[in-house]
C-alpha cells in the first residue's frame, strides 16, 4: 500500500465517525425518530459510497482482512465522546456488548461464507 493510499484510508475511516458526530444528533432534534432513519439512509449511504463504492474509492484494503466500517465509527465516536468528558468506566459494559455481538456475528457470517 503506497503512502497515498495510507491517508486516503485514514482519511476515509475519520470521515464516518466524524458525520456520525457532527449530523446524525442534529437531524434528530430537527426531525424526531424519522430523522434517525434518514440519518441512518444518508450518512451511512453517502460515506459508504465515498470510502467503497466509486471507482478511486477512499479506502484501500489489502490483504485478506475485512473491516467494517462500523470499526471506524464505533472507536471514533468513543474516542471523541472520551476526549469531550464522557466517562469510560460507564461505557464498558456497552463496548463489551459490541464485542461480543461483533464476534457473535463475526462467527455466524462465518458459517455462511
Amino acid at each position: 500500500m503506497s503512502v497515498a493510499m495510507a491517508v486516503t484510508t485514514i482519511a476515509g475511516g475519520f470521515i464516518f465517525p466524524f458525520a456520525i458526530r457532527m449530523m446524525w444528533g442534529k437531524m434528530v432534534e430537527n426531525w424526531g425518530p424519522i430523522g434517525g432513519w434518514v440519518a441512518a439512509a444518508f450518512i451511512v449511504g453517502t460515506v459508504w459510497t465515498m470510502n467503497h463504492g466509486i471507482d478511486k474509492p477512499l479506502i484501500h484494503q489489502s490483504g485478506d482482512a475485512w473491516v467494517d466500517m462500523g470499526w471506524a465509527a464505533g472507536v471514533g465516536v468513543f474516542v471523541a465522546s472520551v476526549l469531550t468528558g464522557g466517562k469510560v468506566k460507564k461505557s464498558l459494559t456497552n463496548v463489551t456488548a459490541a464485542v461480543v455481538g461483533g464476534i457473535a456475528g463475526g462467527y455466524l457470517l462465518s458459517l455462511f461464507l
